[in-house]
């Protein structure tokens, strides 16, 4: 029993540990560009989309395909950053544990 108890606090620790971190990647933001930099979006550690910036010499209203594809190149980008990031950051919690995908 005494090691069953150890290992229930452990993965109580683990669960606090990764709640904080969950919690600061809230607070940090990726940012990826497309079109060379005319197109930026930001997104955070969450995977919500925090922002999004158009240079206005890309607006064009006889090319309106081209920058949506930008746009949608610029969040995705961002997003992915941003869940590599998280992955990134919570697998230092998971380490170590031998449990698939999770470290």
């Amino acid at each position: 029993m005494p090691n069953f108890m150890k290992m229930m606090k452990q993965a109580a620790s683990m669960q606090k540990e990764m709640e904080r971190i969950q919690g600061e990647l809230a607070q940090k933001t990726v940012e990826f560009s497309s079109g060379g930099g005319m197109v930026k979006a930001i997104a955070r550690g969450d995977g919500s989309l925090a922002g999004l910036r158009i240079d206005p010499r890309v607006v064009n209203p006889s090319e309106v395909d081209m920058l949506e594809d930008l746009v949608t190149a610029a969040v995705d980008g961002a997003l992915r950053a941003a869940k590599e990031m998280a992955a990134q950051e919570l697998g230092k919690v998971t380490a170590g544990l031998g449990i698939p995908g999770l470290g």
